[in-house]
Formats: structure tokens, sequence, C-alpha cells
């Protein structure tokens, strides 16, 4: 395998990163956001008000993307797997 054909696996690798993670990561922006303009409108200064609906957003985001996510990975699984078997050849 050429270094382009290693360059590419790895630029597959790091896109599949931030497909995977950037819903989870882009859900827990929206939801600190909103929780920190609430405390800021009722000026209540609780450090562990965000927490509790981060964690709640994160697991529902999880409960519906969860089987795009996974296929996701088992595709770029598989298709690695047939990469690294092509190196030899």
């Amino acid at each position: 395998m050429t270094e382009a054909g290693i360059l590419a696996i790895a630029q597959h690798a790091v896109l599949m990163m931030v497909m995977l993670a950037g819903p989870l990561l882009v859900v827990s922006l929206v939801v600190g956001l909103l929780v920190s303009i609430f405390q800021a409108v009722t000026q209540i200064n609780e450090m562990t008000l965000t927490f509790v609906p981060k964690v709640v957003a994160i697991f529902v985001v999880l409960l519906v993307m969860g089987p795009w996510m996974l296929q996701m990975l088992l595709g770029y699984t598989a298709s690695t797997f047939t990469s690294i078997a092509t190196i030899g050849h």
C-alpha cells in the first residue's frame, strides 16, 4: 500500500470520528447554552444544573441515532479491514 492509501485510511478515520461524535457534541453544546441562558435569566447559580440535562439529552441522542452510528462504524470497520487485507498484495 502506498502513502496515499494510508493517508486515505487516516482521513476516513478522522471523518468517521467527526461524524460519530459530532451529533453528541452539538446536542451537548446546545443544551449547555440553553441551561446557561436559563441560569442567567433566573440568576440561579447551581453548578450541577447543567449536568443532568446534558446527560439526558445525550442519552436521547444515543437512543435515536444509535443504530445509524452503529451502521456507520460497522461499515467503516469492514472497509478498513478490507483495505488492510490488500496491503500485502
